[in-house]
């Protein structure tokens, strides 16, 4: 199992439309084969910044599998316009402790 992770920082006044277009989004990425789960964190210190944490079985999953797909233009035209600057997408390994 791996996590991908992105910090979303969206542009300002936007999150409301943000966190209804995230909901309408979420479909579109979870029936992808190899998606284990999802959590969308809003920020305490910093509103209008998000924490993205997906799980996927690997890293094929979520760049092959979801990337490549056609569900993935949708998710593309439903919540990139929100972001600014645009995320960095890094992939994380299992836990080192527990």
């Amino acid at each position: 199992m791996i996590t991908e992770h992105a910090v979303l920082d969206v542009k300002p006044g936007q999150s409301l439309a943000f966190e209804k277009a995230m909901r309408k989004a979420v479909p579109l990425i979870s029936v992808s084969d190899g998606f284990l789960g999802i959590e969308v964190l809003p920020c305490i210190e910093r509103p209008g910044r998000y924490l993205l944490l997906v799980k996927w079985a690997d890293v094929d999953a979520h760049e092959i599998g979801f990337r490549e797909s056609e569900r993935y233009q949708e998710w593309k035209a439903l919540l990139h316009e929100f972001y600014h600057p645009f995320p960095v997408v890094q992939h994380y390994r299992e836990s080192i402790v527990g």
